[in-house]
């Protein structure tokens, strides 16, 4: 079933409704939690999404129409399949989603030309690979204790009974022992060699495998790291990393596990194989249009404030107490990333909650300027600015125009280069 963002579709009567309600049933805090091996959820900590979509659901099912909110993607169960692309795709071109994608991701692509969403999901996969690689290296090589067997008269380690009696029996000078140590061959570093092995066979492998010196450099080092790999040992790398790292230090090596679990079972999830898996990957559309954005005004001077990383953040309070986190700002202007529909809408109308908050950020830093960023279509309008009481500032609407209806994938890619620069001069 295919259907777009903020929509409401019309179940057809061929589809299971059964399966349907099955994913509709959990929230994405749930599907999180329940750690499926084969969906993928970004942002990887939902904590980080501005709107908290943890209480959200995929999609909501009313009667015989399926509902849907910001997410998009693809997630399957038990041959049932739901396809949500973004509202300003035309058929099956979601060229404004890849173009997102490209940017927050920093890969390259032209066309997808592909059958269908499995295999561009399954692109897409592989395009993130180095950006999840690189994140994850920038924590150092993963390591952990490993233990190694022995049978050698130059014992360092516990001496080991059982096997000491079975093997050395009649006494030759060999001592069994086992030794733990730290070692980068482990059950993670073989599994990103696994699938940098299995990347490296694909037609985009080499190019996305090369596509920075960091990521070439990071593969190398993966490969000096792993020299027990042997490709017949794939399925062994894959069950061995059932279980997600715990350990706090490595959270990037947490979500380049995910993807690389999810890259190498691709197969196995074309042919149905384990289909009575929830599998599949979602974006939330606030999330990734705040990213989107980022890429865009971090140029022209704006902070973007983390919450995770408690980093840009300003304070309310004269005593450096009382943190917030608006989603852009410098001197003099705040700005406020809203995926909504807010074309052909006047600023008196947007919600009460955002507004408020607009002004109090507006209000601590003395800023003269304020505003709501959202995609906008091409046949509508922006509404006009209007002017505070008391401490006065300005309060106005700043639309991105999303192109719509072009041939190719570079075409959209320069027509919306174009838009982004209509903005950035129409900021203060």
């Amino acid at each position: 079933m295919t259907t777009k963002d903020n929509s409401s579709t019309l179940i057809d009567a061929s589809e299971n409704m059964n399966n349907l309600q099955w994913l509709a049933k959990p929230t994405i805090a749930e599907l999180c939690a329940a750690d499926h091996p084969g969906l993928l959820v970004f942002p990887n900590d939902i904590n980080k999404s501005g709107d908290k979509i943890g209480d959200d659901h995929v999609f909501s099912i009313v009667g015989d129409r399926l509902i849907t909110g910001n997410i998009m993607g693809f997630i399957g169960y038990n041959h049932t399949k739901v396809s949500i692309r973004s509202r300003f795709a035309q058929g099956r071109k979601d060229y404004f989603l890849h173009y997102m994608l490209q940017k927050v991701f920093s890969f390259n692509i032209f066309d997808l030309n592909v059958n269908s969403d499995d295999e561009i999901i399954f692109d897409f996969l592989v395009l993130m690979f180095p950006h999840f690689l690189n994140e994850a290296m920038r924590q150092g090589l993963y390591k952990e204790y490993q233990i190694s067997h022995y049978n050698d008269c130059h014992v360092h380690g516990q001496i080991n009974v059982g096997r000491h009696i079975r093997n050395n029996i009649p006494f030759m000078g060999r001592i069994a022992y086992d030794t733990r140590d730290f070692s980068f061959d482990n059950s993670i570093m073989e599994l990103i060699r696994h699938t940098i092995e299995y990347i490296q066979q694909l037609k985009i492998g080499k190019s996305v495998l090369n596509n920075s010196q960091e990521t070439t450099s990071n593969v190398m080092m993966v490969r000096q790291a792993t020299p027990s790999y042997r490709r017949q040992d794939r399925r062994r790398a894959i069950d061995a990393n059932r279980r997600s790292i715990a350990h706090p230090y490595y959270h990037a090596y947490r979500d380049l596990q995910k993807l690389c679990l999810c890259i190498l079972r691709h197969e196995e999830l074309k042919y149905g194989k384990d289909d009575k898996e929830i599998h599949g990957i979602l974006f939330d559309g606030a999330w990734l249009w705040e990213e989107y954005l980022n890429s865009i005004l971090k140029h022209a001077g704006y902070k973007h404030p983390r919450n995770k990383d408690k980093t840009g953040r300003i304070c309310l309070f004269k005593d450096g107490t009382g943190w917030r986190y608006p989603d852009f700002y410098k001197e003099g202007i705040i700005l406020d990333a809203k995926y909504k529909g807010y074309g052909n809408r006047q600023i008196s109308e947007i919600d009460r909650d955002d507004l408020h908050q607009v002004i109090s950020y507006m209000w601590i830093e003395r800023a003269r300027h304020g505003g709501f960023i959202f995609p906008l279509r091409a046949d509508e309008t922006v509404g006009s600015s209007k002017t505070l009481r008391g401490y006065e500032g300005d309060l106005s609407l700043y639309g991105l125009k999303i192109s719509r209806e072009f041939n190719t994938f570079i075409e959209f890619c320069n027509e919306m280069e174009k838009n982004e620069s209509v903005l950035l001069k129409s900021l203060y």
